[in-house]
């Protein structure tokens, strides 16, 4: 009779912060267990329908049931919609002789948790965010683990649940430079520099607002762009039909001939690189002096775990939670935190130049976001997680 396979389903979904983790422990599980099926339990609407099949495992869909913030025609549908989303898992999750189940937070988890409740299945849970979202809320109350990228989620977990601070299951990118920037990272930002078509020798400032960029943030550097190319070269990921905008500043501030659309394999005549996008945000890792960027979760968790100084500008959206985001890493020393309408042209000349000229502080501050980064979350994860198999 032929053993049993162990079968771990990891729930999550709707946007890359909740999927890009989800993958790096599914990655390390089969690392450590190759033997062992994993699947993924999602949305039908988020990125894991492109990530998940993309990184070789299968995945059950369910609808997402946003929980209901008002009284509406919405909230009065939500407690079928909640029972019948709970059952459908409890199908799948019966169909796939789940063994453990692990959620990443997000709409899909929380019927997930719920199911695996009822069904008396081993659970985990992993937090990325300094403060907790809804659907983990729920489910730490049911959790036998839970694994956080910060101290003082917000999460009330069970009499029994073991918490754990393992930070951010880092991306296999992210998680490949940082261990070629341990082993030598004067070798990875020359080879990191060569590909980009950037000079390894000068310093270099990344500025990043995300995918839809950040008004502030490309308003404020690119009119600063004469003062900063007398101390580095700048790569600025403006986001996503914002880069004639920046163009137009850059040119204004520094003239014309500063500029170059950067591109892999091309090597451009100027210092200051602009493009909306960049696939390989790494390579542009690997050669960074200094960081200005947002403060998500991921980003946070990512630039500290490569040991990158930074100014984080918070998105000054919602509760502030991007604030609470940076600030252990502001605390540490890891970092520079500062308001959006605080973040202006005038700013960013009072202070980012100086800073680019003193190296001793740019050099404690990176040693600083090293010590507080975390580098070996997804295979912590993945131990956790496979320790709850009964």
């Amino acid at each position: 009779m032929s053993e049993k396979k162990v079968h771990v389903v990891l729930a999550g979904g709707g946007t890359a912060g909740h999927v890009n983790p989800l993958l790096s422990v599914a990655n390390a599980i089969k690392a450590k267990r190759p033997d062992a099926v994993v699947t993924v339990l999602g949305g039908t609407t988020g990125l894991e329908n492109q990530l998940v099949p993309a990184a070789g495992f299968e995945m059950d869909t369910i609808e997402k049931v946003p929980f209901p913030r008002s009284i509406n025609a919405a909230a009065f549908r939500f407690p079928f919609r909640w029972t019948r989303e709970v059952r459908k898992v409890k199908a799948i999750l019966t169909a796939r002789q789940a063994d453990v189940v692990c959620g990443f937070g997000g709409y899909i988890s929380a019927p997930v948790y719920r199911a695996a409740k009822k069904m008396g299945l081993p659970m985990a849970i992993h937090e990325q965010n300094a403060r907790a979202g809804m659907a983990n809320k729920l489910g730490a109350r049911w959790a036998d683990y839970i694994g956080t990228a910060y101290e003082n989620t917000g999460l009330k977990p069970g009499e029994r649940t073991r918490v754990e601070r393992v930070g951010l299951p880092l991306r296999p990118a992210i998680a490949s430079l940082a261990a070629r920037l341990e082993a030598n990272p004067q070798l990875a930002r020359v080879e990191a520099a060569s590909q980009l078509g950037v000079d390894p020798t000068r310093p270099l400032v990344l500025v990043t607002g995300g995918s839809l960029g950040a008004q502030s943030l490309n308003e404020a550097v690119a009119s600063s762009a004469r003062q900063l190319l007398a101390h580095a070269q700048v790569v600025h990921l403006t986001g996503r039909g914002k880069l004639k905008e920046v163009r137009e500043l850059v040119a204004k501030s520094a003239g014309k001939d500063v500029l170059n659309d950067l591109g892999i394999d091309h090597v451009g005549q100027g210092d200051y690189h602009a493009v909306e996008y960049l696939e390989r945000i790494d390579l542009a890792f690997a050669c960074a002096d200094l960081v200005i960027c947002r403060s998500g979760a991921g980003s946070v968790s990512e630039i500290a775990a490569l040991g990158l100084p930074a100014v984080y500008v918070p998105l000054p959206i919602g509760n502030g939670e991007q604030r609470f985001n940076a600030q252990p890493v502001v605390e540490a020393g890891g970092g520079i935190m500062v308001s959006d309408a605080d973040f202006t042209t005038q700013w960013v000349l009072a202070n980012v130049p100086s800073l680019l000229a003193d190296h001793d502080r740019l050099s404690a501050m990176g040693k600083a976001a090293w010590g507080y980064g975390i580098r070996d979350a997804a295979d912590v994860m993945a131990d956790r997680v496979l320790s709850l198999i009964r």
